[in-house]
């Protein structure tokens, strides 16, 4: 039993390995369906070992096996710890083979008791992650050659965990802004409300994700909880990088789609297009002006309005695939509202794509070309999980739950935004498609694939 699995990688062999032995590779390959979290990363690919939290309190230990380390062309790791390599015995072996100069055929050997029709999808996510963002890399490195130091808030979050690990497997340094003590070398003590004069020495450039989820009811307490931690906290990090000498040039902020109001009904939001009405509105608008200190001062400033993110690891998705799951799904009201998504990986292209492209600059809507009504995403999402979706939630639902504001800006926004000037930029989406999107991130690959 186990799997072969393999696949030609357009990079060359060389590069290839290197991208598994950097920070966060291990991230960037863990399908997110699977209930399992890093609890220690390796830090060698010949004999360090890489411990893994699973559901009941168990632990999965793999070591590398410094007999099969022979860069680079192989490496291997094992289940090392009791009881789990009782229970599932596991030997994988990581081979890259030259095909080309710039093509290495990879191909992963697991010797287990798991029949290896359990194993597919996790190889076939695998391997697709790793082949995408090579070719991310590869295309950054014709705008922008070399490597950068990046600072990062917000580095713990969906998006921050998936796009740190992103950005360190490409060789870039990521700096973690934190608020406890740091770490580690590449963590940094931030105070929102006062950071130190020298947190962004030797920074590149700055990608700030920090702020209160805005999911919740939409109480006076929730809705400054919201505004303080975003807009306060940016206007002081514009201002740090507008003093700091040889500081960061680029300072990418997370932004909205709540710009343009919760309904604008049938029409197509660009850009350009004015701001809507609404609490999340307006405090967008204060977001994005925080940032005015450092276009100031000749910073390259980019705000990505971001839509209903797809990962079930977080988000609109995660707490709909369980319901779905088991048939209890169903449109959200009438069904008819538009829905601006993106697929997680797809976002971190952009917020990498706003660090290295020159020409990109100002609000960036963060969605996928292809918005679609509710009742579509829930007949796609029921499709792709296999089951009906005949249960619509009524419009009170979500009103019992976030009040008549946070239901009507939130859960019933009708906002069909398109990603005007990423188009323009000819940029090239992962998966444009809703059913690509949570094939991929769900694991519900089709025969062909």
């Amino acid at each position: 039993m186990g799997i072969v699995h393999s696949s030609v990688i357009r990079s060359a062999r060389d590069e290839l390995f290197a991208w598994h032995t950097r920070p966060g590779a291990f991230t960037r390959l863990s399908p997110p369906w699977q209930p399992l979290s890093l609890d220690e990363e390796a830090d060698s690919l010949k004999a360090g070992r890489a411990v893994l939290r699973l559901p009941g309190g168990l632990r999965w230990t793999a070591r590398h096996d410094p007999a099969g380390y022979d860069p680079p062309r192989q490496f291997v790791d094992y289940s090392a710890a009791l009881p789990m390599r009782l229970l599932v015995p596991w030997r994988h072996t990581h081979t890259f083979e030259v095909v080309s100069e710039d093509e290495t055929r990879m191909t992963d050997r697991v010797d287990t008791a798991v029949p290896g029709r359990f194993l597919t999808s996790t190889f076939l996510y695998r391997h697709r992650q790793v082949a995408d963002d090579m070719a991310r890399h590869q295309w950054a490195s014709t705008l922008a050659p070399g490597s950068r130091t990046i600072a990062v808030t917000g580095s713990s979050g969906l998006v921050g965990s998936a796009l740190t690990a992103f950005l360190a497997t490409g060789g870039h340094r990521v700096v973690r802004l934190v608020r406890r003590t740091p770490q580690t070398p590449d963590e940094r003590r931030w105070n929102p409300a006062a950071p130190a004069t020298d947190l962004l020495a030797g920074v590149d450039a700055v990608i700030h994700l920090a702020g209160a989820s805005i999911a919740g009811r939409f109480t006076d307490s929730h809705r400054r909880a919201v505004r303080d931690s975003r807009i306060e906290p940016t206007r002081r990090l514009a201002e740090l990088i507008a003093s700091t000498p040889d500081g960061p040039n680029v300072f990418v902020t997370a932004s909205a789609i709540g710009y343009y109001g919760p309904d604008r009904g049938d029409e197509l939001l660009h850009e350009d297009d004015e701001r809507g009405d609404g609490f999340l509105a307006d405090t967008v608008a204060e977001w994005e002006g925080a940032t005015a200190s450092a276009s100031d001062a000749g910073a390259r400033v980019v705000a990505v309005r971001t839509g209903i993110v797809q990962s079930p690891k977080g988000g609109v998705l995660r707490l709909q695939r369980p319901l779905f799951e088991v048939g209890l799904g169903g449109r959200l009201g009438a069904g008819t509202q538009w829905l601006s998504w993106i697929d997680l990986d797809d976002l971190v292209d952009i917020y990498h794509r706003a660090v290295v492209d020159t020409r990109l600059t100002g609000p960036v809507n963060a969605v996928a070309p292809n918005p679609v009504r509710n009742e579509e995403y829930t007949a796609v999402l029921a499709s792709v999980l296999h089951r009906p979706a005949f249960l619509p939630v009524p419009d009170f639902g979500p009103k019992i739950l976030l009040g008549e504001q946070g239901a009507r800006e939130l859960a019933l926004a009708n906002q069909r935004v398109v990603p005007g000037r990423l188009l323009t930029r000819e940029h090239r989406f992962r998966r444009p498609d809703l059913e690509s999107a949570l094939r991929h991130q769900l694991g519900r690959f089709t025969t062909g694939e």
